[in-house]
């Protein structure tokens, strides 16, 4: 399966390439991570990660430990993008 891409800092390389979005959502299915992100435009983005990416994203968010991560913004490119 090939995943999509997602940071929680802003990416330093090829910026022009990462769109940025607010988290709405994160969710399990199928062994995978899913994040649904608002993006600028107020559309719902679907990002299938890892759980070890999703595990590393959440600690790098700039929160509390026991904040939610709902409305953070993140960095993320969809697969083949």
């Amino acid at each position: 399966m090939t995943h999509d891409r997602i940071h929680a800092r802003k990416p330093t390389h090829d910026s022009d390439r990462w769109s940025v979005g607010t988290i709405e959502r994160i969710d399990e299915r199928d062994g995978h991570c899913v994040f649904e992100v608002e993006t600028e435009e107020g559309e719902t983005v679907e990002l299938v990660v890892t759980v070890a990416i999703r595990d590393l994203v959440l600690r790098r968010l700039d929160r509390d430990e026991d904040e939610s991560p709902i409305g953070a913004r993140v960095w993320y490119r969809k697969r083949g993008a």
